[in-house]
């Protein structure tokens, strides 16, 4: 990546890379959060180097394969035709391919300002004719059905007659992820495609399984040194596939550009009627490329205004963020909001996890619920649909409320694997990932926090409360009572670190006490406890029918968020789950020494006929996650209510512990490790964060971002800057700030919607904080900076200098804040 763009929104490289060419696809891909598309050259089809996608939110399909004697079902997001595909010849010769020709002067950048992929080069064939060749593409904000292309061909020092041939290709299949391709990956049957009597191309087709019905169309525009005309098009039919050629004669000197204006609608989405034909609509009154890109800029325009993260000082740290920030609203955005979707761990930029949906909303939406609400309204209202799906799972195993999946597609059924693929051994390994209960503690605290920031009661008295209570229904349930501790224990589940899905001395799945599932499992109670005493009474009385619940109930809830068990070891340090310190200690060093990057132990260890379940060494952050998600605060109000004692070294001394012993074998363990030593370690928070920010652009897990990026990560980047370092809480009605940033840090600037504040501008530096109001807001905006109470006036702003000592209160970092003691010291029962 050449981060030189001298404004900071400039992704560009230089020269070909095959090696590199499908991880290029996935950071410059394009997208509105309605559908995105790959990075490819469209002169390419699948293969080695290239791999064309399109993929559209909610847009799955179900196969079956056999595995390992196993009949298996996968549902998948999927690959849906290449609008993009085009190419050149001159002379009735090959067709373009940049392997058979000698390569000048490559460029592609992407534009994050403008959301415009661009693409420049040099060619000279055999013969020795130059030809230079310029493209452009974009994916409109403004148009969700709409994508557009422009290609430029300039002869240098040749004439002869130019081909450009256009088409759409229905012959895709999902094959992008190496360890899937033993694996039916054709989703599409075609049903139609041909060239209209005015040229325009159309094609239609549907999943095999789930019969969504997708259609496509595309319109052509000629221009011969910038004046249009008039090129009779000749079809091109193939199975599969449908083009046209639209040949012109060059002389040297002479440009020629051929505009491609795409549609593409699914029966998914809403106001339209028949999808081809509403694809064939939308290219027809989709004017020309110029005028599709000034509304899809406009449209860039009014999301930067809301959405920017402005860092100082600038470089490749700032350029990487607009890249997560611009990805993030590629993959979701107001185009998402009445489909229905969630959000997809790799976004709407590859095959990798199927397109699935897990727990990454706890990283994504803190962003949207202080910049635009409604995303991250629609986001719960995906989970809210499949409450059903998740009460028949918690019915199925013999419990109360709703279990959510820890993989949802379509459905909201489970959608984890059974068996996963170790590519070192080779072997197929049974998948306990399904036993992460805790996804339906991140539903409840998402739901929560959304509350807390846009004070939406009507939400959650029609939608949220119902969520929560449910969840806290099924954990309530789900914990069972030893009389002889007084605890209660939550058992056979798996936390975050996905190292650990059993105990070595026992021969079922799961693992008993899990710190994480147990402390949110309290803190979910507490909060649904709290959620009916937010709601109306009459709403409160019709919530209780709803989901059939009594006042025993609620006391049983009350009584198991004050004795669910915590574990202890070592002086006082937290433990992962019960008995983890009868684990092994890890060979750490000689493992560098063997392997040098240790990131996948489970799977390195796996192929030696061992197992990570042995030793005490976590994937990613698990008992680290709790000083993320909840304030200091919070955790040891938590630790009050469970009647666990603690002191000022409780977070130190378990954040200490953790961090010498886990692998960061997922992308989000260091968003976690950056946000726990935000206080504590500056220095460290800020190196961790550097390597968060890298985490795809430098493809640091080695080909897994060419299969799609990691959107938690980036969310996550984004995050650390805007409440970590910044100590940015929304609680009793009133925004917190605690700003600590790193020394490397000289300052940042973002905007934020409070609530009915629309545009709260903060702008921090080491010396001062000063926040403006919203001019169109009447209300005073509360605040409370450092501990220190403000009332702004919404028609100025207000400076707070910060060279003061900030007492570290508000994330639950290696620093803790105020001390409260409780009833019995540090132990398991």
């Amino acid at each position: 990546m050449d981060a030189r763009g001298v404004t900071g929104w400039l992704l560009r490289y230089e020269g070909l890379d095959p090696e590199g060419e499908r991880l290029r696809e996935s950071l410059c891909a394009l997208g509105n959060g309605r559908f995105a598309t790959r990075a490819a050259a469209p002169e390419s089809r699948a293969d080695g180097v290239h791999y064309p996608g399109t993929y559209a939110a909610g847009v799955h399909n179900r196969l079956v394969d056999r595995v390992d004697g196993r009949e298996i079902a996968n549902e998948s997001m999927v690959n849906l035709p290449d609008w993009q595909s085009l190419t050149v010849r001159v002379d009735g010769g090959d067709w373009l391919d940049l392997a058979a020709v000698t390569v000048t002067d490559h460029v592609q950048e992407l534009d994050l300002r403008r959301g415009v992929l661009t693409r420049r080069f040099r060619v000279e064939d055999d013969q020795g004719r130059r030809t230079r060749i310029a493209q452009r593409r974009l994916v409109s904000m403004a148009d969700p059905c709409l994508a557009a292309l422009d290609c430029t061909v300039l002869a240098e020092n040749w004439s002869g007659e130019l081909t450009v041939r256009s088409g759409l290709d229905g012959r895709v299949t999902n094959d992008g992820v190496a360890r899937y391709r033993g694996l039916a990956g054709r989703h599409l049957v075609l049903e139609e495609c041909g060239v209209g009597a005015d040229g325009v191309l159309a094609l239609t087709a549907r999943t095999s399984q789930s019969r969504i019905r997708v259609g496509l169309a595309a319109r052509h525009r000629v221009l011969v040194d910038g004046a249009p005309r008039e090129v009779p098009p000749v079809p091109v039919d193939e199975p599969g596939w449908v083009a046209v050629d639209l040949t012109v004669a060059m002389a040297p000197g002479r440009r020629l550009t051929v505009e491609k204006m795409a549609g593409l609608c699914t029966s998914r989405d809403p106001g339209i009627g028949e999808p081809g034909e509403a694809a064939v609509d939308e290219v027809a009154r989709a004017g020309g490329f110029a005028t599709a890109l000034a509304r899809h800029e406009l449209a860039w325009g009014h999301l930067w205004h809301r959405c920017d993260v402005r860092m100082e000082p600038a470089g490749r740290a700032s350029l990487t963020l607009r890249l997560h920030v611009f990805h993030l609203l590629q993959s979701v955005s107001h185009h998402s909001i009445d489909l229905d979707v969630g959000i997809p761990a790799r976004g709407l930029h590859g095959e990798a996890y199927r397109g699935h949906v897990f727990w990454d909303e706890v990283f994504v939406l803190p962003f949207f619920d202080l910049r635009l609400p409604e995303v991250s309204r629609a986001m719960l209202l995906y989970r809210w649909r499949r409450l059903p799906q998740a009460r028949a799972a918690a019915r199925a195993a013999g419990h109360r409320g709703a279990a959510f999946p820890w993989q949802s597609g379509a459905t909201g059924r489970e959608e984890s694997q059974t068996v996963h693929l170790n590519p070192r051994s080779g072997h197929w390994l049974p998948d306990h990932s399904h036993l992460q209960r805790h996804i339906g503690l991140a539903v409840a605290y998402n739901t929560w926090r959304y509350h807390e920031a846009t004070g939406d009661v009507d939400f959650l008295a029609q939608y949220g409360a119902e969520m929560v209570l449910e969840v806290a229904s099924y954990f309530a349930d789900l914990a069972t009572y030893d009389p002889t501790d007084d605890r209660y224990d939550i058992c056979g589940v798996m936390g975050p670190d996905e190292y650990h899905d059993a105990l070595p001395w026992r021969g079922e799945p799961g693992v008993d006490d899990n710190a994480y599932t147990n402390v949110m499992a309290a803190w979910t109670l507490t909060r649904a406890l709290q959620c009916l005493d937010v709601l109306p009474p009459e709403r409160r009385r019709e919530m209780l029918d709803l989901v059939d619940l009594r006042q025993h109930d609620l006391e049983r809830w009350d009584h198991v968020s004050r004795k669910l068990r915590l574990c202890w070891h070592g002086g006082g340090v937290l433990s992962q789950f019960r008995d983890y310190d009868r684990l092994e200690e890890f060979d750490w060093a000689g493992y560098r020494r063997r392997y040098g990057d240790i990131s996948r132990l489970d799977r390195i260890l796996e192929a030696e006929g061992d197992s990570t379940n042995r030793y005490q060494v976590s994937k990613q952050a698990d008992v680290l996650m709790l000083f993320q998600l909840l304030t200091a605060d919070e955790l040891y109000a938590v630790l009050d209510r469970l009647g666990y004692r603690h002191d000022r070294q409780t977070i130190p001394r378990t954040v200490a512990y953790y961090l010498d012993r886990t692998a960061h074998g997922s992308t989000l363990s260091k968003v976690v490790h950056s946000w726990v030593l935000a206080r504590s370690d500056r220095r460290r928070a800020w190196g961790y964060f550097l390597e968060a920010l890298e985490s795809d652009v430098a493809d640091v897990q080695g080909g897994t971002t060419a299969e799609g990026i990691h959107l938690g990560a980036m969310a996550g980047t984004i995050d650390l800057l805007q409440r970590a370092f910044t100590g940015l809480e929304t609680r009793r009605d009133a925004l917190w700030l605690d700003p600590c940033l790193p020394d490397q840090l000289t300052g940042m600037r973002f905007r934020l919607r409070y609530r009915g504040h629309r545009q709260v501008e903060v702008a921090i530096t080491h010396d001062a904080l000063v926040i403006g109001g919203d001019a169109h807001r009447a209300a005073t905006l509360p605040l409370r900076v450092r501990d220190q109470e403000h009332r702004l006036d919404p028609r100025s702003s207000l400076a707070v200098p910060l060279r003061r000592p900030s007492r570290p209160r508000t994330p639950a970092t290696g620093a803790p804040g105020p001390v409260t003691a409780g009833r019995r010291r540090p132990g398991s029962a």
